[in-house]
């Protein structure tokens, strides 16, 4: 997941009602509103009316600008993550009623100013953004009708893992000046009140049957138990101090370890205790025995709103399901010509059971595997010219994934880094079951997580400064891993898989992928149980036992993103199918990679509308 969590956490909140006293107050308030918005519309729509198509882009994208500079304050993290120190104090509870109301009212007011320009008079990059700025609001409206806020915590996502993250010193959170430090104390207070919320909303969740599934929040407990220590100095919250500059006066450094003491000791982990607490002794007793986002109130339409959120069209469970059901039969076929390549004899069951049990696919040790993952970065990076005639200009690491929450954390994740440069993105690796990382699929995870996926497509995204900042920095499921997975089907093309091992890694991922489609709608649309979903997965791979559960477990925490990759790549595998059948000789693989990414994450539709027009531009050249 390339989105940072918080972010995530905060999106499709429904509001909370008001007293009966305090609704007549709002009444008042609203129609006074109403009457000074109608002036302000009137006079908007003469403004618009009478624009040229030069004033209106100039408009567009100030009224952008601003809408940007606004969010920041309203999503502080959004602002530390891009490398804006001016919020680094500030840490909203955005789990709250009032913050929920807060964020509805910004959408609304930024999506009706931005629809006051007309769009034909818009052209290029400004109607490009017109578009995905309608989409993104008016959907972000849309999921207000599901109360996501009652369930803010899972085994996937939740903020007490995002939290102790950020105050790591190995995350977004930056520690190099005393600033920096005491910035960080301040955001502890936010930490607890978010915490804190999330016991009220859970509570409030349990009152309208809509509760997380039992089996997820067992998961949680050791997650949050791993932050009780005795000693502070045992802390993940700690580190910041064990690392602290030497630059530092000694003043400085006695201060800063005794308030991080202190902050660790009566705060933090008392506040981790009582979400420990309350999810084991009393969450855990209201919590569901079923898995599927259907079994929630009015969960079918919930689900039908997750697919349109994560692949940007309207495509039903069934058709989804359907092309789940196709690819996994076809890549089944593929992966018998590779044992046959390789002069196997048996069946594929016999196959997946001798990767699994074969020791040499597997390394021994934890910094081997990430060495090879180096090994690898240097090697592809030589490779990207052949394909690409853009690159990014910062490179990424590659660490393991923190101890913390290695053990029910995906198998591989990428983590953006700063479009100045100062914080590389990271491609992180789960270290936590070695046969969960077999070598045979390091050249597909390499492509996929880092270059030329994620890091690559993130990268060059934040890189193009003529893109107005809430693209620059935003981001689709449907785009970034639809585009990170089709980096994987260009990884013959080249030069990499020339191994059949290697070769059988990328249909294994491939299948990993095809899977998601069948199992997500399978559980959420179907009725399909926990169990039923591994078994599926342990039938058609020969993936870790370990690595199937903390998967599906992943698809039912997050109902619909599991599908976003395969609908992203088979869409742009068609428009390049497409220019290439229509330009012939014209065509130019890397100008054509070029297009599809320099524009930053679009929807489906608008990448379609956007690919079309270029190839209308180069037959009329």
């Amino acid at each position: 997941m390339t989105k940072i969590t918080i972010l995530s956490l905060s999106i499709a909140l429904a509001l909370s009602g008001c007293s009966d006293n305090d609704e007549t107050k709002t009444n008042v308030a609203k129609a006074t509103e109403q009457q000074a918005s109608t002036s302000e519309s009137k006079a908007s729509e003469s403004e618009s009316a009478n624009m040229t198509a030069e004033q209106a882009s100039k408009k567009l994208n100030e009224l952008f600008a601003q809408n940007f500079e606004e969010s920041l304050a309203l999503n502080p993290i959004q602002a530390t993550a891009i490398g804006d120190s001016r919020f680094n104090d500030q840490l909203p509870n955005f789990l709250s009623p009032e913050f929920r109301k807060k964020s509805h009212d910004f959408t609304v007011k930024w999506l009706e100013k931005v629809k006051e320009i007309d769009r034909d008079l818009l052209t290029g990059q400004d109607r490009l953004s017109y578009d995905v700025f309608i989409y993104q609001s008016e959907m972000a409206l849309e999921g207000e009708e599901f109360p996501g806020h009652l369930i803010p915590i899972n085994q996937s996502s939740n903020i007490a893992n995002f939290f102790a993250q950020l105050g790591s010193g190995q995350s977004l959170q930056p520690f190099n000046t005393v600033e920096d430090y005491d910035n960080w104390l301040k955001r502890v207070e936010g930490g607890q009140a978010i915490i804190e919320q999330s016991i009220i909303n859970m509570n409030q969740g349990i009152e309208n049957n809509v509760v997380q599934p039992k089996a997820l929040m067992e998961k949680v407990i050791p997650q949050l138990a791993a932050h009780l220590v005795d000693n502070p100095k045992d802390s993940v919250f700690y580190q910041p101090v064990a690392n602290m500059p030497e630059s530092f006066s000694e003043e400085n450094k006695a201060r800063i370890t005794a308030e991080y003491e202190k902050a660790i000791t009566q705060n933090i982990i008392p506040t981790y205790k009582k979400l420990h607490d309350y999810i084991k002794d009393d969450y855990l007793k209201h919590a569901r025995d079923t898995f599927g986002l259907s079994e929630q109130p009015n969960g079918k339409a919930w689900y039908d709103y997750q697919l349109k959120t994560y692949t940007t069209t309207d495509l039903t469970a069934d058709e989804i399901h359907q092309f789940g059901l196709n690819e996994v039969a076809r890549i089944r076929s593929e992966m018998e010509q590779v044992m046959k390549d390789v002069e196997f004899e048996g069946s594929l069951e016999d196959w997946f059971g001798y990767v699994q049990s074969n020791p040499e696919f597997y390394y021994d040790n934890e910094e081997d595997l990430l060495q090879g993952y180096r090994d690898l970065q240097a090697k592809v990076n030589k490779l990207l010219p052949k394909m690409f005639n853009i690159q990014p200009k910062s490179d990424y690491e590659v660490r393991a994934v923190e101890a913390f929450r290695a053990e029910s954390s995906a198998g591989a994740s990428y983590m953006p880094g700063s479009p100045d440069g100062s914080r590389p993105g990271v491609f992180y690796v789960n270290t936590f079951n070695l046969k969960g990382q077999p070598k045979y699929g390091m050249e597909t995870l390499s492509i996929h997580e880092a270059a030329p996926g994620h890091h690559f497509q993130i990268s060059l995204q934040q890189e193009v400064e003529g893109l107005p900042m809430f693209r620059r920095f935003g981001g689709l499921s449907v785009f970034s891993e639809g585009w990170a997975l089709y980096a994987e089907s260009i990884g013959k093309e080249m030069g990499m898989f020339t191994d059949p091992m290697q070769y059988y890694g990328r249909l294994s991922d491939e299948m990993l992928r095809a899977m998601r489609l069948v199992v997500d709608t399978g559980l959420h649309a179907k009725g399909w149980s926990r169990q039923k979903a591994i078994d599926y997965m342990m039938a058609n791979s020969s993936m870790a036992d370990t690595d199937v559960i903390s998967e599906v477990e992943r698809y039912i925490a997050w109902p619909g993103q599991a599908v976003s990759y395969k609908v992203g790549q088979r869409e742009i595998s068609r428009l390049r199918a497409e220019a290439e059948e229509k330009l012939g000789n014209k065509f130019d693989i890397r100008e054509f990679h070029t297009q599809v990414l320099i524009d930053g994450a679009l929807p489906m539709p608008v990448l379609k509308s956007k690919i079309r027009e270029w190839i209308d531009s180069k037959l009329s050249s």
